[in-house]
């Protein structure tokens, strides 16, 4: 998976989070509407074990928070250091995010995508994801 290189998968630690903050930045999943230490700060609150990292020595290289609310999984935050993408890491992310959510009982997962994120969605339909024929609506509550 990433060149030989030894990389953990594991569940996020305190300490782990301005390297996680950093990750998301580099891999451009944070918009000025996203505070990433709140986004944090809520999964923590709910189900920390849902959010996993991937480690290489000590720096962090990959997250997946997920989610699961009793009815669908979802998928936020998937991330691999820019460097390391296409090297096995982001299907050894959702692997492990795919099982997390079978152990609960979930029946399917769910995720949103930008429409202009095209390498991404590429990603998600080699990993078997299809798009559903749904309208995605949000109402911002903070």
């Amino acid at each position: 998976m990433t060149n030989g290189s030894t990389v953990q998968v594991r569940p996020f630690h305190a300490g782990d989070e301005q390297q996680l903050v950093d990750l998301w930045l580099a891999c451009g999943l944070v918009r000025p509407v996203n505070d990433p230490y709140r986004d944090i700060a809520l999964k923590l609150a709910q189900s920390p074990d849902l959010l996993l990292v991937a480690e290489r020595g000590h720096d962090l290289v990959g997250s997946v928070m997920v989610g699961y609310e009793g009815h669908r999984g979802w998928i936020n935050y998937l991330a691999v250091r820019p460097d390391m993408q296409r090297g096995g890491l982001g299907r050894a992310l959702m692997q492990h995010a795919e099982s997390r959510l079978r152990d609960l009982g979930c029946p399917k997962i769910n995720l949103q995508v930008r429409e202009s994120n095209t390498g991404v969605i590429a990603f998600y339909e080699k990993a078997g994801f299809t798009r559903d024929a749904v309208v995605s609506m949000g109402k911002r509550l903070s």
